[in-house]
């Protein structure tokens, strides 16, 4: 289809999720393939330091695509509210993972990046940031504020298409970068970094103990207090 279907088609299951803005913020696609840059072009901005467009060049977060422990291509910059991961969509615009070019793949990594589809939607909003399922299979989410607080097990979050989760919490990330007593985490830590796998899981529940091991994966990192 020239332009992608209509986010939601079902209710949120639980209070964790919930269905996005259907406002054209919301489903506007901006951010242009292959490149870390916003389209500029030559005269848009008579004052960069005034400009109210100049303001809205700060980006919020990148995106590291991650296939088991190889990261494939750069970071991708996003500035606009919201951005579209996917695999490959004739018409869409956002970030193109189908694009991303890397020798000897296995066939695990194939089957499960032809699972991709039309991928997950980014969207910042006032109270954090949400993930929309766009695929026809599930996404497994992991952050520091669906985390239990001082509890050493993983919480990984299973999305099923048509779903969205609020992946990372502004005012509980404040809170736990002020309370949380950090010493107990195994390995680096980054209080505001999201792990998306797609069709895969990991962590506890499953044979994947790590991200690390799973065939594709995001790796969000949240310009939040930075």
């Amino acid at each position: 289809p020239e332009s992608p279907p209509p986010p939601y088609s079902r209710l949120s299951p639980n209070d964790e999720q919930k269905p996005l803005d259907l406002s054209d913020s919301t489903l506007s696609y901006t951010e242009t393939e292959a490149t870390n840059s916003p389209n500029v072009t030559p005269g848009d901005f008579s004052d960069a330091s005034t400009s109210p467009d100049a303001m809205k060049r700060s980006h919020w977060c990148n995106v590291a695509y991650w296939e088991h422990r190889t990261r494939v291509g750069r970071l991708y910059t996003v500035y606009e509210q919201s951005v579209s991961i996917f695999y490959d969509l004739p018409q869409g615009n956002g970030f193109c993972l189908g694009q991303l070019n890397l020798e000897n793949r296995s066939e695990t990594v194939r089957r499960t990046r032809s699972k991709i589809g039309y991928g997950i939607l980014l969207s910042k909003e006032p109270d954090g940031v949400w993930a929309y399922n766009r695929s026809e299979h599930p996404i497994f989410v992991n952050s520091p504020t669906l985390d239990i607080p001082n509890c050493r097990t993983l919480i990984v979050r299973k999305v099923m298409p048509g779903y969205s989760i609020k992946v990372f919490d502004y005012e509980k990330s404040c809170l736990l970068q002020h309370t949380a007593e950090l010493d107990y985490a195994d390995g680096p830590y980054d209080p505001n970094s999201v792990r998306i796998s797609f069709a895969k899981g990991w962590g506890p529940c499953y044979s994947r103990q790590f991200i690390t091991s799973c065939p594709c994966w995001l790796e969000i990192l949240l310009s939040n207090n930075r």
